[in-house]
Protein backbone atom coordinates (compact mmCIF):
# COMPACT_ATOMS: atom_id res chain seq x y z
CA UNK A 1 0.00 0.00 0.00
CA UNK A 2 2.83 2.47 -0.86
CA UNK A 3 2.21 6.06 -1.52
CA UNK A 4 2.49 7.34 -5.06
CA UNK A 5 5.91 7.15 -6.17
CA UNK A 6 5.99 11.22 -6.53
CA UNK A 7 6.03 11.08 -2.78
CA UNK A 8 8.58 11.29 -0.55
CA UNK A 9 7.28 8.74 1.75
CA UNK A 10 9.54 9.20 4.55
CA UNK A 11 9.43 13.06 4.57
CA UNK A 12 7.33 14.40 7.60
CA UNK A 13 4.59 16.22 7.42
CA UNK A 14 4.02 16.73 11.00
CA UNK A 15 6.77 15.95 13.70
CA UNK A 16 5.40 15.80 17.49
CA UNK A 17 8.33 15.84 20.38
CA UNK A 18 7.49 15.37 23.71
CA UNK A 19 3.91 15.90 23.49
CA UNK A 20 2.45 15.52 26.64
CA UNK A 21 -1.41 16.58 28.07
CA UNK A 22 -2.62 16.75 31.70
CA UNK A 23 -6.33 17.31 32.71
CA UNK A 24 -6.42 18.41 36.15
CA UNK A 25 -4.05 16.12 38.37
CA UNK A 26 -4.40 13.38 35.20
CA UNK A 27 -1.87 13.06 32.70
CA UNK A 28 -3.17 11.56 30.15
CA UNK A 29 -0.54 11.36 27.43
CA UNK A 30 3.18 11.26 28.27
CA UNK A 31 6.14 12.47 26.17
CA UNK A 32 4.50 11.00 22.67
CA UNK A 33 7.20 11.36 19.40
CA UNK A 34 5.60 10.63 16.58
CA UNK A 35 6.18 11.48 12.75
CA UNK A 36 3.36 11.74 10.62
CA UNK A 37 4.68 10.91 6.99
CA UNK A 38 3.10 12.97 3.42
CA UNK A 39 1.11 10.84 1.58
CA UNK A 40 0.65 7.74 4.18
CA UNK A 41 -2.48 6.80 5.99
CA UNK A 42 -1.51 6.35 9.56
CA UNK A 43 -3.57 4.42 12.19
CA UNK A 44 -4.37 5.36 15.79
CA UNK A 45 -4.57 2.51 18.04
CA UNK A 46 -5.30 1.75 21.48
CA UNK A 47 -8.33 1.21 24.08
CA UNK A 48 -10.42 4.10 24.91
CA UNK A 49 -8.84 5.83 27.19
CA UNK A 50 -5.62 4.77 25.57
CA UNK A 51 -4.52 8.59 24.62
CA UNK A 52 -4.89 8.60 21.11
CA UNK A 53 -8.03 10.20 20.54
CA UNK A 54 -6.13 12.90 23.08
CA UNK A 55 -3.57 13.30 20.74
CA UNK A 56 -5.31 13.10 17.20
CA UNK A 57 -7.52 15.84 19.53
CA UNK A 58 -3.93 18.30 20.00
CA UNK A 59 -3.19 17.76 16.30
CA UNK A 60 -6.52 19.58 15.41
CA UNK A 61 -6.38 21.93 17.98
CA UNK A 62 -9.10 20.70 20.49
CA UNK A 63 -6.79 20.37 23.16
CA UNK A 64 -3.42 22.13 23.62
CA UNK A 65 -0.57 20.11 25.12
CA UNK A 66 0.88 20.57 28.26
CA UNK A 67 4.25 20.47 27.29
CA UNK A 68 5.69 19.81 23.58
CA UNK A 69 6.65 21.18 20.77
CA UNK A 70 4.44 20.09 16.98
CA UNK A 71 6.19 20.98 14.15
CA UNK A 72 4.31 21.30 10.37
CA UNK A 73 6.74 21.20 7.06
CA UNK A 74 9.79 21.73 9.70
CA UNK A 75 8.32 24.88 11.41
CA UNK A 76 7.07 24.79 14.98
CA UNK A 77 3.99 25.62 15.71
CA UNK A 78 0.88 26.40 18.18
CA UNK A 79 -2.31 25.06 17.31
CA UNK A 80 -4.54 26.73 19.79
CA UNK A 81 -7.98 26.10 18.10
CA UNK A 82 -9.72 24.40 16.12
CA UNK A 83 -10.03 27.22 13.30
CA UNK A 84 -6.08 27.09 13.72
CA UNK A 85 -5.82 23.99 12.85
CA UNK A 86 -8.06 24.20 9.82
CA UNK A 87 -5.91 27.43 8.65
CA UNK A 88 -3.05 25.23 8.79
CA UNK A 89 -4.14 22.70 6.66
CA UNK A 90 -5.46 20.25 9.42
CA UNK A 91 -9.26 18.56 9.45
CA UNK A 92 -11.16 16.43 12.12
CA UNK A 93 -13.84 14.18 11.35
CA UNK A 94 -15.72 13.15 14.89
CA UNK A 95 -16.64 10.08 16.10
CA UNK A 96 -20.08 11.44 16.46
CA UNK A 97 -21.04 13.76 13.85
CA UNK A 98 -21.00 17.47 14.98
CA UNK A 99 -23.18 20.41 12.81
CA UNK A 100 -26.13 22.96 12.60
CA UNK A 101 -29.22 20.49 12.85
CA UNK A 102 -31.43 23.49 11.39
CA UNK A 103 -29.18 24.55 8.29
CA UNK A 104 -28.69 22.73 5.34
CA UNK A 105 -26.01 20.44 4.21
CA UNK A 106 -24.79 22.60 1.51
CA UNK A 107 -24.46 25.55 4.60
CA UNK A 108 -22.93 23.18 7.30
CA UNK A 109 -20.08 21.92 3.98
CA UNK A 110 -19.27 25.66 3.99
CA UNK A 111 -19.56 27.12 7.62
CA UNK A 112 -16.67 29.59 8.47
CA UNK A 113 -15.45 29.51 4.71
CA UNK A 114 -17.95 31.48 2.62
CA UNK A 115 -16.96 34.50 2.42
CA UNK A 116 -19.85 36.02 0.23
CA UNK A 117 -19.63 39.41 -1.88
CA UNK A 118 -19.07 42.87 -1.16
CA UNK A 119 -22.61 43.26 -0.74
CA UNK A 120 -23.11 40.24 1.94
CA UNK A 121 -24.45 38.03 -0.49
CA UNK A 122 -23.76 34.21 -0.01
CA UNK A 123 -23.77 32.74 -3.34
CA UNK A 124 -26.42 30.46 -2.92
CA UNK A 125 -26.02 28.05 -6.30
CA UNK A 126 -22.21 27.80 -6.31
CA UNK A 127 -22.74 26.27 -3.03
CA UNK A 128 -25.38 24.17 -3.72
CA UNK A 129 -23.29 23.07 -7.10
CA UNK A 130 -20.29 22.37 -4.90
CA UNK A 131 -22.23 20.13 -2.56
CA UNK A 132 -23.99 18.38 -5.41
CA UNK A 133 -20.45 17.78 -6.80
CA UNK A 134 -19.21 16.64 -3.02
CA UNK A 135 -22.08 14.06 -2.37
CA UNK A 136 -21.41 12.73 -6.14
CA UNK A 137 -17.68 12.27 -5.01
CA UNK A 138 -18.54 10.40 -2.44
CA UNK A 139 -20.73 8.10 -4.00
CA UNK A 140 -23.77 8.84 -2.17
CA UNK A 141 -27.30 10.68 -2.52
CA UNK A 142 -27.74 13.11 -0.21
CA UNK A 143 -30.50 16.44 -0.99
CA UNK A 144 -28.08 18.89 -0.35
CA UNK A 145 -30.91 21.26 0.60
CA UNK A 146 -32.17 19.61 3.74
CA UNK A 147 -31.82 20.59 6.92
CA UNK A 148 -28.97 18.33 8.61
CA UNK A 149 -31.58 17.30 11.51
CA UNK A 150 -33.00 14.04 10.28
CA UNK A 151 -30.23 12.84 8.56
CA UNK A 152 -28.96 9.18 9.38
CA UNK A 153 -25.56 9.29 11.60
CA UNK A 154 -24.22 7.41 8.44
CA UNK A 155 -25.66 10.57 6.00
CA UNK A 156 -24.02 12.87 8.83
CA UNK A 157 -20.85 11.26 8.55
CA UNK A 158 -20.39 11.34 5.10
CA UNK A 159 -21.34 15.24 5.24
CA UNK A 160 -18.31 15.59 8.00
CA UNK A 161 -16.31 13.81 5.11
CA UNK A 162 -17.13 15.76 2.34
CA UNK A 163 -16.72 19.34 4.51
CA UNK A 164 -12.88 17.71 5.35
CA UNK A 165 -12.02 16.75 1.54
CA UNK A 166 -13.66 20.49 0.56
CA UNK A 167 -10.95 22.27 2.59
CA UNK A 168 -8.32 20.90 0.70
CA UNK A 169 -6.43 19.53 4.01
CA UNK A 170 -3.13 18.17 4.13
CA UNK A 171 -4.07 16.71 7.69
CA UNK A 172 -7.28 14.75 7.71
CA UNK A 173 -8.00 12.81 11.25
CA UNK A 174 -10.70 10.58 11.04
CA UNK A 175 -12.04 9.30 13.94
CA UNK A 176 -13.70 6.01 14.19
CA UNK A 177 -15.09 7.40 10.60
CA UNK A 178 -16.64 3.91 9.21
CA UNK A 179 -18.66 2.89 12.37
CA UNK A 180 -21.75 3.91 11.28
CA UNK A 181 -21.65 2.83 7.40
CA UNK A 182 -22.24 -0.12 5.20
CA UNK A 183 -19.90 -1.68 3.63
CA UNK A 184 -20.73 -0.17 0.13
CA UNK A 185 -20.25 3.35 1.94
CA UNK A 186 -17.05 2.40 3.95
CA UNK A 187 -15.66 1.00 0.59
CA UNK A 188 -16.60 4.63 -1.20
CA UNK A 189 -14.64 5.93 2.41
CA UNK A 190 -11.41 3.89 1.18
CA UNK A 191 -11.16 4.36 -2.18
CA UNK A 192 -11.12 7.90 -1.56
CA UNK A 193 -8.46 7.95 1.71
CA UNK A 194 -6.40 5.78 -0.74
CA UNK A 195 -6.91 8.77 -3.67
CA UNK A 196 -6.32 11.15 -1.18
CA UNK A 197 -2.89 9.49 0.60
CA UNK A 198 -1.91 9.24 -3.46
CA UNK A 199 -2.32 12.84 -3.75
CA UNK A 200 0.36 13.67 -0.70
CA UNK A 201 -2.12 14.07 1.47
CA UNK A 202 -1.41 12.57 4.97
CA UNK A 203 -4.74 10.66 7.02
CA UNK A 204 -4.96 9.30 10.66
CA UNK A 205 -7.22 6.59 10.98
CA UNK A 206 -8.71 5.81 14.33
CA UNK A 207 -10.42 2.62 14.46
CA UNK A 208 -11.10 -0.02 16.85
CA UNK A 209 -11.53 -2.90 13.66
CA UNK A 210 -8.19 -4.24 13.05
CA UNK A 211 -9.53 -5.79 10.05
CA UNK A 212 -10.20 -2.03 8.25
CA UNK A 213 -6.65 -0.66 9.66
CA UNK A 214 -4.93 -4.03 7.58
CA UNK A 215 -6.84 -3.34 4.40
CA UNK A 216 -6.26 0.57 4.36
CA UNK A 217 -3.39 1.64 6.56
CA UNK A 218 0.10 2.13 5.80
CA UNK A 219 1.40 2.52 9.00
CA UNK A 220 0.31 2.07 12.96
CA UNK A 221 0.80 3.41 16.21
CA UNK A 222 -0.58 1.95 19.16
CA UNK A 223 -1.08 3.64 22.27
CA UNK A 224 -1.49 2.47 25.91
CA UNK A 225 -1.99 3.83 29.59
CA UNK A 226 -1.13 7.44 27.92
CA UNK A 227 2.14 6.15 26.45
CA UNK A 228 3.38 5.31 22.56
CA UNK A 229 4.01 1.73 22.81
CA UNK A 230 5.07 0.97 19.32
CA UNK A 231 5.21 2.71 15.69
CA UNK A 232 5.65 -0.07 12.90
CA UNK A 233 4.34 -0.67 9.39
CA UNK A 234 1.21 -2.79 9.72
CA UNK A 235 2.63 -5.59 7.53
CA UNK A 236 5.21 -6.20 10.47
CA UNK A 237 2.75 -6.81 13.50
CA UNK A 238 -0.18 -9.71 13.26
CA UNK A 239 -3.23 -8.86 15.00
CA UNK A 240 -2.39 -11.16 17.75
CA UNK A 241 0.90 -8.83 18.39
CA UNK A 242 -1.25 -5.51 18.50
CA UNK A 243 -3.90 -6.63 20.22
CA UNK A 244 -1.04 -7.32 22.88
CA UNK A 245 0.10 -4.41 22.72
CA UNK A 246 -3.07 -2.09 22.92
CA UNK A 247 -3.90 -4.06 26.28
CA UNK A 248 -0.45 -5.11 27.63
CA UNK A 249 -1.58 -9.15 27.80
CA UNK A 250 -2.95 -11.84 25.50
CA UNK A 251 -6.64 -11.20 24.73
CA UNK A 252 -8.63 -14.49 24.77
CA UNK A 253 -10.62 -15.36 22.40
CA UNK A 254 -14.18 -13.67 21.96
CA UNK A 255 -17.07 -15.14 25.23
CA UNK A 256 -19.16 -17.01 22.84
CA UNK A 257 -22.41 -17.87 25.20
CA UNK A 258 -23.21 -21.05 26.44
CA UNK A 259 -26.30 -22.48 25.30
CA UNK A 260 -29.19 -20.74 27.53
CA UNK A 261 -31.43 -22.10 30.11
CA UNK A 262 -34.30 -20.47 28.32
CA UNK A 263 -37.52 -19.36 30.20
CA UNK A 264 -41.33 -18.13 29.32
CA UNK A 265 -41.62 -15.31 26.48
CA UNK A 266 -40.53 -11.92 27.76
CA UNK A 267 -41.49 -9.75 24.99
CA UNK A 268 -43.86 -10.66 21.98
CA UNK A 269 -44.54 -8.41 18.98
CA UNK A 270 -47.02 -9.54 16.34
CA UNK A 271 -47.64 -7.68 12.89
CA UNK A 272 -45.84 -4.11 13.88
CA UNK A 273 -45.74 -2.02 10.95
CA UNK A 274 -45.21 1.71 10.67
CA UNK A 275 -45.86 2.68 6.99
CA UNK A 276 -42.68 4.04 5.13
CA UNK A 277 -40.37 2.24 8.11
CA UNK A 278 -41.20 -1.12 8.41
CA UNK A 279 -44.13 -3.47 8.35
CA UNK A 280 -45.46 -6.53 9.96
CA UNK A 281 -42.81 -7.84 12.35
CA UNK A 282 -43.08 -10.41 14.33
CA UNK A 283 -41.15 -11.82 16.70
CA UNK A 284 -40.52 -13.66 20.44
CA UNK A 285 -37.73 -12.67 22.81
CA UNK A 286 -37.84 -15.21 25.96
CA UNK A 287 -36.18 -15.08 29.18
CA UNK A 288 -32.84 -15.56 29.20
CA UNK A 289 -32.49 -15.37 25.69
CA UNK A 290 -30.64 -12.95 23.91
CA UNK A 291 -32.17 -12.27 19.89
CA UNK A 292 -29.72 -10.50 17.94
CA UNK A 293 -31.19 -8.30 14.79
CA UNK A 294 -29.15 -7.94 12.08
CA UNK A 295 -29.45 -5.84 8.28
CA UNK A 296 -27.61 -3.11 7.07
CA UNK A 297 -27.58 0.47 7.77
CA UNK A 298 -31.20 1.95 6.87
CA UNK A 299 -33.05 -1.67 7.18
CA UNK A 300 -35.35 -0.53 9.91
CA UNK A 301 -33.65 -2.03 12.96
CA UNK A 302 -33.51 1.28 14.89
CA UNK A 303 -37.02 2.15 13.91
CA UNK A 304 -38.16 -1.34 15.28
CA UNK A 305 -36.14 -0.90 18.36
CA UNK A 306 -37.55 2.58 18.96
CA UNK A 307 -41.31 1.87 18.33
CA UNK A 308 -41.16 -1.05 21.59
CA UNK A 309 -39.65 1.95 23.70
CA UNK A 310 -42.42 4.28 22.65
CA UNK A 311 -39.74 7.14 20.88
CA UNK A 312 -41.84 6.52 18.11
CA UNK A 313 -44.49 4.40 18.24
CA UNK A 314 -45.50 1.60 15.60
CA UNK A 315 -49.00 2.38 13.88
CA UNK A 316 -50.26 -0.88 14.49
CA UNK A 317 -49.40 -4.51 15.64
CA UNK A 318 -49.26 -5.70 18.66
CA UNK A 319 -46.73 -5.91 21.94
CA UNK A 320 -47.14 -8.23 24.60
CA UNK A 321 -44.94 -8.23 27.95
CA UNK A 322 -45.29 -11.28 29.58
CA UNK A 323 -47.94 -12.33 27.90
CA UNK A 324 -49.68 -9.29 28.24
CA UNK A 325 -50.98 -6.68 25.37
CA UNK A 326 -49.97 -3.68 26.31
CA UNK A 327 -49.69 -0.28 24.57
CA UNK A 328 -46.36 1.61 24.75
CA UNK A 329 -46.88 5.48 23.69
CA UNK A 330 -44.31 6.65 24.80
CA UNK A 331 -40.63 5.87 26.84
CA UNK A 332 -42.08 6.21 30.57
CA UNK A 333 -44.86 3.61 29.55
CA UNK A 334 -42.22 0.96 28.25
CA UNK A 335 -40.03 1.73 31.49
CA UNK A 336 -42.66 0.94 33.93
CA UNK A 337 -43.26 -2.16 31.64
CA UNK A 338 -39.49 -3.25 32.33
CA UNK A 339 -37.96 -2.49 29.12
CA UNK A 340 -34.97 0.08 28.78
CA UNK A 341 -33.23 0.74 25.16
CA UNK A 342 -29.39 1.93 25.19
CA UNK A 343 -29.53 3.99 21.98
CA UNK A 344 -27.03 3.96 19.12
CA UNK A 345 -26.55 7.20 18.76
CA UNK A 346 -25.03 8.23 21.96
CA UNK A 347 -24.18 11.91 21.54
CA UNK A 348 -27.75 12.81 20.36
CA UNK A 349 -30.23 10.32 22.70
CA UNK A 350 -27.71 8.63 25.43
CA UNK A 351 -25.88 11.23 27.52
CA UNK A 352 -26.33 14.63 28.99
CA UNK A 353 -22.96 15.58 28.19
CA UNK A 354 -22.56 18.82 30.79
CA UNK A 355 -24.02 16.67 33.32
CA UNK A 356 -22.03 14.90 35.91
CA UNK A 357 -21.19 10.77 35.41
CA UNK A 358 -22.97 10.03 38.59
CA UNK A 359 -26.01 12.43 37.41
CA UNK A 360 -26.08 10.21 34.09
CA UNK A 361 -26.25 7.20 35.67
CA UNK A 362 -29.41 8.24 37.69
CA UNK A 363 -31.18 10.06 35.43
CA UNK A 364 -33.68 6.96 34.78
CA UNK A 365 -34.86 6.37 38.48
CA UNK A 366 -36.08 10.05 39.54
CA UNK A 367 -38.22 8.37 42.08
CA UNK A 368 -35.50 7.21 43.72
CA UNK A 369 -32.67 9.88 43.54
CA UNK A 370 -36.34 12.52 44.47
CA UNK A 371 -38.94 10.91 46.08
CA UNK A 372 -40.30 14.08 46.71
CA UNK A 373 -38.75 16.08 44.50
CA UNK A 374 -35.59 17.21 46.55
CA UNK A 375 -32.99 15.70 45.08
CA UNK A 376 -31.22 13.20 47.71
CA UNK A 377 -27.07 13.61 46.89
CA UNK A 378 -26.33 11.04 49.23
CA UNK A 379 -28.69 8.57 47.36
CA UNK A 380 -27.79 9.30 43.81
CA UNK A 381 -23.24 9.43 45.05
CA UNK A 382 -23.88 6.18 46.42
CA UNK A 383 -25.80 4.33 43.82
CA UNK A 384 -23.16 5.83 41.10
CA UNK A 385 -20.02 5.17 42.60
CA UNK A 386 -21.59 1.28 43.17
CA UNK A 387 -22.68 1.54 39.66
CA UNK A 388 -18.85 2.57 38.56
CA UNK A 389 -17.30 -0.03 40.70
CA UNK A 390 -19.23 -2.98 39.33
CA UNK A 391 -19.28 -1.96 35.38
CA UNK A 392 -15.44 -0.77 35.97
CA UNK A 393 -15.86 2.87 34.30
CA UNK A 394 -12.59 4.57 33.97
CA UNK A 395 -13.08 8.03 35.19
CA UNK A 396 -11.21 10.84 37.44
CA UNK A 397 -14.18 11.72 39.58
CA UNK A 398 -18.27 10.56 39.33
CA UNK A 399 -18.64 14.06 39.56
CA UNK A 400 -16.70 15.10 36.25
CA UNK A 401 -18.76 15.74 32.94
CA UNK A 402 -19.45 12.42 31.29
CA UNK A 403 -18.76 14.30 27.82
CA UNK A 404 -15.12 14.14 29.37
CA UNK A 405 -15.21 10.09 29.27
CA UNK A 406 -13.72 8.12 26.52
CA UNK A 407 -16.81 5.85 24.17
CA UNK A 408 -16.55 2.91 26.13
CA UNK A 409 -16.90 4.44 29.51
CA UNK A 410 -19.58 6.98 28.22
CA UNK A 411 -21.46 3.62 26.83
CA UNK A 412 -20.71 1.55 30.33
CA UNK A 413 -22.25 4.48 32.30
CA UNK A 414 -25.57 4.15 30.30
CA UNK A 415 -25.74 0.85 30.49
CA UNK A 416 -25.29 1.40 34.26
CA UNK A 417 -28.02 3.80 33.91
CA UNK A 418 -31.06 1.49 32.78
CA UNK A 419 -29.58 -1.34 34.55
CA UNK A 420 -30.54 0.35 37.61
CA UNK A 421 -34.27 0.54 36.45
CA UNK A 422 -33.99 -3.28 37.31
CA UNK A 423 -35.40 -4.41 33.37
CA UNK A 424 -36.96 -7.32 32.50
CA UNK A 425 -36.25 -6.58 28.78
CA UNK A 426 -33.12 -5.09 27.29
CA UNK A 427 -33.19 -3.30 23.91
CA UNK A 428 -29.34 -2.57 22.60
CA UNK A 429 -28.48 -1.14 19.55
CA UNK A 430 -24.93 -1.04 18.43
CA UNK A 431 -23.94 -1.53 22.30
CA UNK A 432 -19.70 -1.36 21.22
CA UNK A 433 -20.05 0.85 18.11
CA UNK A 434 -17.13 2.67 18.79
CA UNK A 435 -15.19 0.71 21.62
CA UNK A 436 -11.68 -0.68 21.66
CA UNK A 437 -11.43 -4.46 22.11
CA UNK A 438 -11.08 -4.91 25.82
CA UNK A 439 -14.06 -2.77 26.19
CA UNK A 440 -16.13 -5.10 23.84
CA UNK A 441 -14.71 -7.98 25.76
CA UNK A 442 -16.27 -6.87 29.04
CA UNK A 443 -19.51 -5.67 27.28
CA UNK A 444 -19.91 -9.77 25.73
CA UNK A 445 -19.12 -10.38 29.19
CA UNK A 446 -22.16 -8.48 30.24
CA UNK A 447 -24.35 -8.96 28.20
CA UNK A 448 -23.96 -12.75 28.83
CA UNK A 449 -24.48 -12.83 32.38
CA UNK A 450 -27.43 -10.33 32.30
CA UNK A 451 -28.84 -13.38 30.18
CA UNK A 452 -27.83 -15.37 32.43
CA UNK A 453 -29.85 -13.70 35.20
CA UNK A 454 -33.16 -14.46 33.20
CA UNK A 455 -33.09 -10.98 31.43
CA UNK A 456 -34.71 -11.11 27.79
CA UNK A 457 -31.94 -9.50 25.33
CA UNK A 458 -33.17 -7.59 21.85
CA UNK A 459 -29.26 -6.84 20.66
CA UNK A 460 -28.93 -5.18 17.42
CA UNK A 461 -25.56 -4.80 15.59
CA UNK A 462 -23.74 -4.58 12.43
CA UNK A 463 -20.95 -6.63 12.98
CA UNK A 464 -21.42 -10.27 12.39
CA UNK A 465 -19.26 -11.56 14.53
CA UNK A 466 -21.32 -10.28 17.16
CA UNK A 467 -24.34 -11.63 16.44
CA UNK A 468 -22.94 -15.03 16.05
CA UNK A 469 -20.66 -14.88 19.29
CA UNK A 470 -23.60 -13.76 21.55
CA UNK A 471 -26.78 -14.78 20.09
CA UNK A 472 -29.09 -17.86 20.57
CA UNK A 473 -31.02 -16.58 17.69
CA UNK A 474 -30.54 -14.12 14.81
CA UNK A 475 -33.48 -12.11 12.87
CA UNK A 476 -32.67 -10.37 9.79
CA UNK A 477 -34.37 -7.21 8.29
CA UNK A 478 -33.85 -6.00 5.04
CA UNK A 479 -36.17 -2.62 3.63
CA UNK A 480 -38.86 -3.25 6.85
CA UNK A 481 -39.06 -6.17 6.97
CA UNK A 482 -38.08 -9.29 8.65
CA UNK A 483 -36.14 -11.59 6.04
CA UNK A 484 -34.25 -14.85 8.19
CA UNK A 485 -34.97 -16.30 11.73
CA UNK A 486 -32.13 -17.80 12.24
CA UNK A 487 -31.11 -20.66 15.31
CA UNK A 488 -27.54 -20.32 16.97
CA UNK A 489 -26.60 -23.34 15.04
CA UNK A 490 -28.13 -21.78 11.56
CA UNK A 491 -26.54 -19.06 11.69
CA UNK A 492 -23.65 -18.01 9.54
CA UNK A 493 -22.54 -14.41 8.34
CA UNK A 494 -22.93 -15.65 4.85
CA UNK A 495 -26.96 -16.33 5.39
CA UNK A 496 -27.55 -13.27 7.48
CA UNK A 497 -25.73 -11.48 4.69
CA UNK A 498 -27.98 -12.95 2.20
CA UNK A 499 -30.93 -12.27 4.01
CA UNK A 500 -30.11 -8.65 4.10
CA UNK A 501 -29.00 -7.46 1.00
CA UNK A 502 -32.03 -6.08 -0.72
CA UNK A 503 -34.00 -8.02 -2.78
CA UNK A 504 -35.51 -6.68 -6.19
CA UNK A 505 -39.02 -6.21 -6.50
CA UNK A 506 -39.24 -6.40 -2.71
CA UNK A 507 -40.53 -3.20 -1.38
CA UNK A 508 -40.36 -1.98 2.34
Amino acid sequence: MAANSGIDAQAPLISARGISKQFASIEVLRDVDLDLRKGEIHALLGENGAGKSTFAKILAGVHRPSRGTLTLNGVEVQIPSPIAAQKLGISLIHQEPISFPDLSVAENLVLGRTGGSLLGRVPWADMTRNANRLMDLLGVSINVTRPMRGLSIADQQMVEIARAIDSDSQLIIMDEPTAPLTPKEVATLFTIARRLRDEGRTIVFISHRLEEVRALCDRVTIFRDGNKIETAAITDLSDAEIIRRMIGRPLKEYMHKQGATLGEVALSVDGLSLPGTFQDISFEVRKGEIVGLGGLVGAGRTNVAQALFGVVPAASGTIKVEGKSVEIRDPDDAIALGLAFVSEDRAASGIFRTLSVEQNITAAIPGKIAPRGVIRRSVEKALGADSIKKLRIRLASARQPIGELSGGNQQKAILARWLLTDPKILILDEPTRGVDIGVKAEFYEMIGQLAADGRAILLISSELPELLALCDRVLVMSEGRLTADLSRTEATQELIMQAAVPRQGVAA
